[in-house]
């Protein structure tokens, strides 16, 4: 599989950017994809992941209520809406994907086999 993250760039404090994550994948039915952000100098950390087959998502708590996660079955695409940001949501923000995810640990980025490239979003104050 295949990933292709895409959108990022720089947005004011408050403001909003969207993010895709396109895969290559034709059949994706069991995956989860999921969104990472790894800031400098910090450690790589969860955002938020979609169960592609139920569409159940989950959120780290410190982007509830400001970003939300979407997919695209038919495109196999998959998208972060990201709103009233905030500086500490600066990173290099990665898109990844596996079909063995034990939801238990669906924040542990070693869960997932397959990523993409990443995309900087830097947030001004």
């Amino acid at each position: 599989v295949q990933l292709q993250a895409s959108g990022g760039g720089v947005a004011q404090a408050g403001g909003s950017l969207r993010l895709s994550c396109a895969a290559s994948e034709r059949t994706f039915s069991r995956w989860i994809m999921a969104w990472f952000r790894q800031a400098p100098g910090k450690e790589r950390e969860f955002v938020a992941a979609i169960d592609w087959n139920s569409l159940r998502i989950h959120y780290a708590d410190s982007v509830k209520g400001r970003f939300t996660v979407s997919a695209d079955k038919r495109k196999n695409t998959m998208f972060l809406q990201m709103s009233s940001l905030k500086p500490e949501d600066t990173a290099v923000y990665y898109c990844a994907a596996d079909r063995n995810v034990i939801l238990s640990q669906i924040q542990n980025n070693h869960q997932y086999d397959f990523w993409g490239q990443g995309t900087l979003v830097t947030v001004s104050s």
